[in-house]
């Protein structure tokens, strides 16, 4: 089992910059890829924002390109995002997510291990 937990959000104003976190315990070196969900108000589908995968392969969604950055330590075991330049539209819960595959995938139901999300909210 992979367990995720998050943090970092928090309350800032539109040009701010956060960096969130998200440690993996359990089996860790099952992870090929990590990434980033976010869950935008009033819509529950979990959308991508980036991912890092096998051999430092990296994928970002478009509203997030130039503005967010995604990093992982050496072990493997934190993902770290980012995120510069923030607006109203980032305004979201944000999900850490874990799969045993290599691939940068965007698409939430082919990742394997989830956290709850940490709130990340930008006034104008």
């Amino acid at each position: 089992q992979v367990h995720l937990v998050e943090s970092g959000g928090g309350l800032v104003q539109a040009g701010d910059s956060l960096r969130l976190s998200c440690r993996a315990s359990g089996r860790t070196d099952s992870i090929r890829t990590m990434a980033w969900f976010r869950l935008v108000p009033g819509n529950n589908e979990r959308t991508f924002v980036a991912a890092d995968g096998w051999l430092g392969v990296k994928n970002y969604a478009y509203p997030v390109r130039g503005r967010f950055t995604i990093s992982r330590d050496n072990a493997e075991n934190t993902v770290y995002l980012q995120m510069d330049r923030l607006n109203s539209e980032d305004t979201a819960v944000y999900v850490c997510a874990a799969r045993e595959g290599g691939t940068t995938t965007q698409q939430p139901e082919l990742y394997d291990y989830w956290g709850r999300g940490t709130q990340v909210t930008v006034s104008s």
